[in-house]
């Protein structure tokens, strides 16, 4: 449960010396040691500055030294910034300032800031044993925080709320100053994502749109694929990779994967083309790019079009190049899962090609060329206005956060070093990984998934059911002709990955999976 703090208990934490509440000091470390969010509002700032500087004069004044004037100031604001190191700033919003006509409105607006979060999962702590009395939904004093029973240690597939307090007063400003310009389509904010994200792959255009999926289907109509054509691609991936292909009226044809990366078999493409065959679309899966040049080499033989499905792959290098940059468009999901996610969906597409470029812009908005004027059938497919603010407020962090992903893939695949039954994932040497997922291949995946489950640890299986066997596409076809991906849809199991994800957690989460699989 997380703690927002009332007056009383910040004083407590910021001069100690003086404060009579030693037990306020002890609830917030225990909090802390939870892993639990300690929060200050905002809106009482000024209330805890008061406090801490009237404290603070209160034992100066029992002691030797005076402090008067800025020196006490100084020292109560250098306080307060210490105590407020690891914690959290709760925005005062316009609506907490209903509680002026309560009979203790500081109080008030603190209860109601509350009502942010879901029931249960924080209270106000405070040493002033009537208020907790007066709201013990909503208040807790120390002593009683501290006679709790202990929680169960929680562990995180992925972390959002722990990203979100690194990036909080980005974030919120970034947010607001969208809601005050007004310009929720199409915004500046739009703009500025495009340029970031265009520099950082090095493609010449990058199109922001409104979902991963979003961003393929564009990609193949811009290509002109439709009814009668063949588009080959990959059954080990999610569903959206072949649906779009069918939504064009085209029909995927499904290759193989490798057993050691679960990626595309580029050995055993050039067979499935035909005379109806349009175009390629790979998959990155899991953050590693699959093998584009080689890829790209049979396309260019046969006068085909790759697209790169990097869904999973954003921030990932490929021979020196960047996944997103890799063929002739590449496409991207800002799913909240994602190493890059928003707060909703949102996706990109990223080419080379002027001429392309031009098509998907148009194809966004309706096919619209100019206002009112539709050249082309399209789609509504533009990226909100908010999500890319979201995305900004993420984007300075994001380089910080593929490298920790990087670490903790090796750090979790030299913990498995020497369970045989455990296959880590394979990175090929001319290639990195982004690791939107990590992901083992384990006998009895079943089996495993359920202990961990009782051990409180999440997993995902990703993906339980190649698409030839799904029953919207197993008429496209046959059951059995991917053995590898069938195998692997057996055994494939994704542990908890994120850039915040501790070497506490994962010692645990390794040696609940080793002592599962009979290691």
């Amino acid at each position: 449960m997380d703690l927002l703090l009332d007056t009383d208990c910040v004083v407590a934490g910021c001069v100690p010396e003086a404060a009579p509440h030693a037990d306020a000091l002890a609830a917030a470390k225990r909090c802390a040691e939870l892993r639990a969010t300690l929060w200050l509002y905002a809106g009482a700032a000024q209330a805890y500055e008061d406090g801490v500087r009237q404290a603070l004069q209160a034992a100066a004044d029992q002691g030797a030294a005076a402090l008067v004037g800025e020196d006490l100031t100084r020292l109560a604001r250098q306080r307060l910034q210490t105590f407020a190191e690891g914690k959290q700033w709760l925005a005062a919003l316009a609506g907490d300032c209903a509680s002026f006509d309560c009979a203790d409105p500081a109080r008030g607006r603190l209860l109601h800031a509350l009502g942010r979060f879901s029931p249960g999962t924080i209270k106000v702590l405070t040493s002033d044993a009537a208020f907790a009395a007066a709201a013990p939904d909503q208040a807790i004093s120390p002593a009683q925080y501290l006679a709790l029973p202990p929680a169960a240690r929680r562990v995180d597939f992925i972390d959002l709320p722990g990203q979100q307090s690194f990036i909080r007063p980005a974030l919120e400003e970034r947010v607001h100053r969208v809601l005050h310009h007004g310009r929720y389509i199409l915004g500046p904010e739009m703009d500025e994502l495009e340029q970031q994200l265009q520099a950082y792959t090095g493609a010449a255009h990058c199109i922001a749109v409104a979902s991963g999926t979003e961003a393929l289907l564009i990609s193949l109509m811009a290509l002109g694929v439709g009814p009668g054509d063949e588009v080959i691609t990959t059954p080990f991936t999610f569903v959206a990779t072949a649906e779009v292909i069918c939504l064009v009226g085209a029909r995927p044809v499904f290759v193989d994967v490798e057993p050691e990366t679960c990626n595309i078999d580029a050995a055993k493409i050039e067979a499935a083309i035909s005379p109806r065959t349009k175009a390629i679309m790979p998959v990155s899966l899991y953050g590693q790019p699959a093998d584009m040049d080689e890829i790209n080499a049979i396309a260019h033989a046969y006068q085909l079009r790759v697209i790169e499905d990097a869904c999973q792959s954003f921030g990932a290098m490929y021979r020196g190049r960047r996944s997103c940059n890799v063929s002739t468009i590449g496409c991207t999901s800002f799913f909240p899962s994602k190493p890059l996610g928003c707060y909703g969906d949102g996706g990109a597409i990223f080419t080379n090609r002027d001429d392309l470029a031009q098509i998907m812009r148009e194809l966004r908005v309706h096919g619209q060329e100019r206002r009112y004027v539709h050249t082309r059938i399209g789609v509504g497919g533009r990226m909100d206005t908010l999500q890319c603010a979201v995305l900004l407020a993420k984007w300075p962090r994001f380089e910080w956060e593929v490298e920790r992903r990087i670490a903790i893939a090796q750090r979790y695949s030299e913990l498995f070093a020497g369970a045989a039954r455990i296959k880590t994932p394979v990175i090929r040497a001319d290639r990195t990984c982004v690791f939107a997922q990590y992901t083992l291949q384990v006998p009895g995946r079943d089996a495993l998934v359920e202990t961990l489950q009782s051990r409180g640890i999440p997993s995902a299986v990703h993906y339980p059911i190649p698409l030839n066997n799904q029953p919207a596409y197993e008429d496209l076809c046959c059951p059995d002709c991917t053995p590898v991906a069938a195998r692997l849809a057996a055994s494939v199991i994704s542990l908890p990955m994120h850039a915040d994800l501790n070497e506490s957690d994962q010692d645990l989460i390794a040696a609940a999976v080793i002592a599962a699989t009979g290691h």
